[in-house]
């Protein structure tokens, strides 16, 4: 029987120069975890990412950190790099349309 976990978003704070989101991971039988995830109030500031993706970004990063450990990761604290905000803005900008050209019918 494989383990069924939750995870929850709990919220956030900011702390000095950084916001920290919180999730709750929940498994069975009733144990949980706090996981806290950072990332640099500088980020939001200058554009680097919006703050309503902050969580999905936070998320995948927990995501990532689960799947590589055969366990629970044993930190409980994360800070997002600034290589993670670079690979989340290349995977989710806006692909460039190509230009609308008026084709004219040619005459019969």
């Amino acid at each position: 029987m494989s383990d069924t976990v939750g995870l929850q978003y709990v919220g956030f704070e900011t702390k000095g120069a950084v916001h920290e989101y919180a999730f709750a991971l929940h498994r069975n039988g009733g144990a949980s975890s706090e996981y806290f995830v950072s990332i640099a109030n500088d980020a939001f500031v200058t554009h680097c990412v919006r703050y309503q993706n902050a969580p999905d970004i936070y998320s995948l990063r927990l995501h990532r950190e689960f799947a590589t450990q055969t366990d629970y990761p044993l930190s409980t604290r994360f800070s997002i790099t600034d290589a993670e905000l670079a690979d989340y803005q290349y995977a989710h900008a806006r692909k460039a349309r190509p230009a609308y050209t008026h084709r004219q019918d040619e005459p019969s």
